[in-house]
């Protein structure tokens, strides 16, 4: 009798210690409007210069790191890849998480190699997928994929934005803005029906990113492709005013599709799913499998920039309760959505354990801290399968110690007050007509794009609802900005 009260006493205590943290404390606002980002680790009571250490050591492996730890490839002078390295390809969604990383660590050269080598090799100049990038090619540049994979879009887009923001625009390719930009005009220019076999990245009518825009495989999505927090800035930053409204549309509709897609009692979601959010019977990946392990980490984040929508919380808790009663450090990959085991796939992946982690900036249970401490146990993965679990380590270590940033327009310096004539423009009844043909960028005082384009003479700021504007004008490497009233 005694020894089982002693089981029993024991087992008492280490519950109690699991739970004993306090629970994260979620935010009043989310870092969109606070500037605030969350250090998680360091709330988990680990040594800051540790986390930093970290940091640096995934950016020195990952990128000029040994050959069994490298994923970044350099080619000529001004050119590089991220190379899947299991599969021996590079892929759309590994260039597009690359120039994520770089941008978020500040490293300029690294995102122009990459961006350039995307630029070259990657994106469809003609025929049907115009405007489009292929998902697969071999490292010497050769296209092998016969379509583009949506993530890849929308993690260019978002990168080149915050590349923007971050370092200013150059001029051709690296124009940052300009391309990101365009990027969006190609993804909506077609339709839902397609043309030539060949959709709109987005289902306008679903208000939902489709799986591949190309034929069958646009008539439904992937859940962990739904970033409604990418959405919610491009409706800010796209200088198409007519589809602002759209990407709001779409960041409204992926808060509300995730806890349709997500089982009632695991939270987990599929693969592939429907657009009314039930799961997609295409080759198993109606199942929780790899594509999936991301959807924490997008909500998550959602919730951490705009907490838009507190479901994105019941989510959070109702996933960590299913992989904390799996163990939080023996829990599998592959799982149906019930919670039963998938293709005996017990492996414990860094990647989910990474995504997982990310979880704990939407989470408001004490056992959030045990998956960021297990996440920072976990060794950085080396070897064969180092491309993905690598950068879903690498992008949810920059998550969880605040250094995935939201990289908002710059505030002009040395705003001039308009006259009504100058050596620029002349500005008469909201009416500029420019000295010159111009490169141009109207930003509104919240900081959103309004207008940006090149080679311009005349415009008409009518269009624009009254109020103060920032006129940027570009003229070769010298920048003047102009503060322009509308009413």
């Amino acid at each position: 009798m005694k020894k089982i009260f002693l089981c029993f006493f024991s087992a008492f205590l280490f519950t109690q210690m699991l739970y004993s943290q306090t629970p994260p404390v979620l935010p009043s606002q989310g870092s969109y409007y606070s500037d605030n980002y969350r250090n998680m680790f360091v709330e988990a009571g680990i040594d800051a210069a540790a986390v930093q250490n970290r940091l640096q050591t995934l950016w020195n492996q990952f990128f000029y790191g040994t050959a069994n730890q490298k994923v970044y490839y350099e080619v000529g002078s001004d050119e590089a890849y991220v190379l899947d390295v299991a599969n021996n390809d590079v892929r759309s969604e590994g260039m597009s998480y690359g120039m994520m990383i770089c941008v978020q660590m500040n490293k300029q050269t690294e995102f122009n190699r990459l961006w350039k080598w995307v630029k070259n090799k990657m994106q469809y100049t003609s025929g049907q997928f115009e405007g489009y990038f292929c998902w697969q090619l071999d490292s010497n540049g050769n296209k092998i994929g016969g379509s583009p994979a949506s993530d890849g879009e929308e993690y260019f887009i978002m990168a080149l934005f915050f590349a923007s923001h971050r370092w200013g625009d150059a001029s051709g390719i690296f124009n940052y803005s300009q391309q990101a930009n365009e990027i969006l005009y190609h993804s909506m220019r077609r339709n839902d029906s397609g043309i030539n076999g060949v959709t709109n990245l987005f289902n306008s009518a679903n208000q939902q990113v489709v799986f591949v825009p190309h034929y069958g495989a646009a008539t439904y999505t992937d859940p962990s492709y739904h970033l409604p927090a990418f959405y919610q800035l491009w409706s800010l930053w796209d200088t198409d005013s007519s589809r602002r409204t759209f990407w709001a549309q779409c960041a409204q509709k992926s808060r509300q599709m995730f806890p349709l897609f997500a089982n009632s009692t695991t939270g987990l979601m599929p693969d592939y799913a429907n657009f009314n959010g039930t799961p997609r019977d295409e080759g198993d990946h109606e199942h929780f499998l790899y594509d999936a392990w991301r959807c924490i980490m997008n909500v998550a984040m959602d919730y951490a920039w705009f907490k838009a929508d507190d479901a994105e919380v019941a989510l959070v808790n109702k996933i960590h309760n299913f992989f904390y009663s799996k163990g939080i450090n023996s829990y599998g990959g592959n799982y149906q959505l019930n919670g039963t085991v998938f293709n005996n796939n017990t492996s414990h992946s860094p990647g989910l354990v990474a995504c997982n982690a990310t979880g704990a900036l939407a989470s408001n249970q004490a056992i959030a801290w045990n998956f960021v401490n297990a996440f920072h146990n976990t060794a950085i993965p080396s070897g064969t399968y180092r491309y993905y679990d690598g950068l879903l380590y690498f992008l949810n270590y920059l998550h969880l110690s605040g250094n995935f940033r939201i990289y908002k327009p710059q505030s002009p310096n040395n705003i001039q007050e308009t006259k009504s004539n100058n050596d620029d423009f002349v500005f008469i009844e909201n009416k500029i007509e420019f000295s010159k043909n111009q490169s141009i960028k109207i930003v509104s005082l919240s900081g959103q794009v309004m207008l940006s384009a090149q080679n311009i003479r005349k415009i008409d700021m009518s269009q624009f609802n009254a109020g103060v504007y920032i006129l940027n004008i570009r003229d070769k490497a010298q920048e003047t900005n102009y503060k322009i009233n509308v009413y």
